[in-house]
C-alpha cells in the first residue's frame, strides 16, 4: 500500500507485461479481510490492468494442528501446522481475474484428509503410521490448498484447478515431505475422472520429473495423460541455484484437450520471483 516494495513493485510490472485475462498466484499470504489481494489488485488497476474479480480461500499454511506432525516430539514447530508457515495464511494462494468467479460452484478440497486418498503414500513404519494413529487421522494432505475454481468467460466457462504444493524435501528417512508432494499432484490424477468440464490445471507442483528430488510419478502421468496439453515442455521454471539444487521445472499450466492453445510462453524477473510466470492463450478446440 505505500508502493515502497521492491518485489511488489517488480511483480505488478511483470503481471502488467503478461495482461493476463486469468491469473493464479502462489505464495501470497492470505488474511480474513483480504486485504493483501485487494492492494495488490488495486495497485494492479492502477497500473493500467483491471482485475476486479479477487478470489482466495483459507489455507493449510500455518494453521495450528495441535500434534507433532513431524514427528520430533514437540509441538508448535512451523512444520507441526497442517502446512508449513510460521503464522496462519504464510504463502498461500489467490485468483484474480477479468471475469467474474463462478463462487458458489467452487470446490474446495483443502481440509481433505491425507488418508482419504485412494492409495496414499503416508509413511508408515510397519504398521504403525509416521508420528502415531492421532496424526495420522489428522494430518492433511493439502499443503496450501486445492481448488477447483469455475470462472464464465466471453468463450465459455473454465474451471481452474489450482494447489502448491510441499517440496520433497526437509525432511527425515520417512520421507514426509517427499509423499505428500507425490499425492498433492497424484490428487488431481483422481478427479480427472470426475467431469468432462473445460479445465486448466495450474500451480507450483514444487517438483521436477526429471531433475532434482522427489517421487515424480505422478506429476509424469499428468504430463502425459491424454485430457492435457503441455505446451511449455521440460524447460526449467524456477531458479533454485542459491542455494542448490539448481534450476528445476517445479510450475505447471496444463490446459485440457477442450481448448486450442493459440500462444504461450513465460516471463522471467528475479527481481520479483525465482519462479517464472508462464502464459497460454487458449480458445475453444474446434467441436
Amino acid at each position: 500500500m505505500r508502493g515502497q516494495d521492491a518485489q511488489i513493485t517488480a511483480v505488478l510490472a511483470l503481471i502488467a507485461q503478461a495482461a493476463p485475462d486469468i491469473i493464479a498466484l502462489q505464495g501470497i499470504d492470505f488474511d480474513a479481510e483480504m486485504r493483501a489481494l485487494t492492494a495488490l489488485r488495486d495497485a494492479l488497476a492502477a497500473r493500467g490492468h483491471d482485475m476486479p474479480h479477487a478470489y482466495a480461500l483459507p489455507s493449510n499454511a500455518g494453521l495450528a494442528s495441535g500434534l507433532d506432525l513431524n514427528g520430533n516430539g514437540r509441538l508448535g514447530d512451523a512444520d507441526d501446522n497442517h502446512g508449513y508457515g510460521r503464522f496462519t495464511g504464510a504463502g498461500a494462494m489467490a485468483l484474480l481475474s477479468r471475469h467474474p468467479i463462478d463462487r458458489d460452484a467452487v470446490q474446495d478440497f483443502t481440509p481433505m484428509l491425507w488418508r482419504d486418498l485412494p492409495g496414499h503414500l503416508y509413511p508408515t513404519d510397519g504398521n504403525t503410521p509416521f508420528a502415531g494413529t492421532r496424526a495420522f487421522a489428522a494430518h492433511r494432505l493439502s499443503s496450501k490448498g486445492h481448488w477447483s475454481v469455475p470462472v464464465d468467460t466471453p468463450q465459455g466457462p473454465v474451471t481452474l484447478w489450482t494447489w502448491h504444493a510441499t517440496p520433497p524435501v526437509f525432511d527425515g528417512p520417512e520421507d514426509r515431505n517427499g509423499r505428500r508432494n507425490h499425492d498433492e499432484a497424484a490428487f488431481w490424477l483422481s478427479r480427472l475422472g470426475t467431469t468432462d468440464a473445460p479445465l486448466v490445471l495450474l500451480g507450483t507442483a514444487n517438483i521436477d520429473p526429471d531433475r532434482g528430488e522427489g517421487r515424480p510419478a505422478a506429476i509424469t502421468s499428468l504430463l502425459t495423460h491424454p485430457r492435457l496439453q503441455d505446451a511449455h515442455g521440460p524447460a526449467p521454471t524456477a531458479d533454485f541455484r542459491d542455494p542448490s539444487p539448481g534450476d528445476l521445472r517445479v510450475d505447471y499450466l496444463l490446459p485440457s484437450t477442450h481448448w486450442r492453445i493459440t500462444d504461450h510462453g513465460r516471463l522471467t524477473d528475479p527481481e520479483a520471483s525465482r519462479h517464472d510466470l508462464l502464459w497460454v492463450d487458449l480458445e475453444p478446440a474446434d467441436p
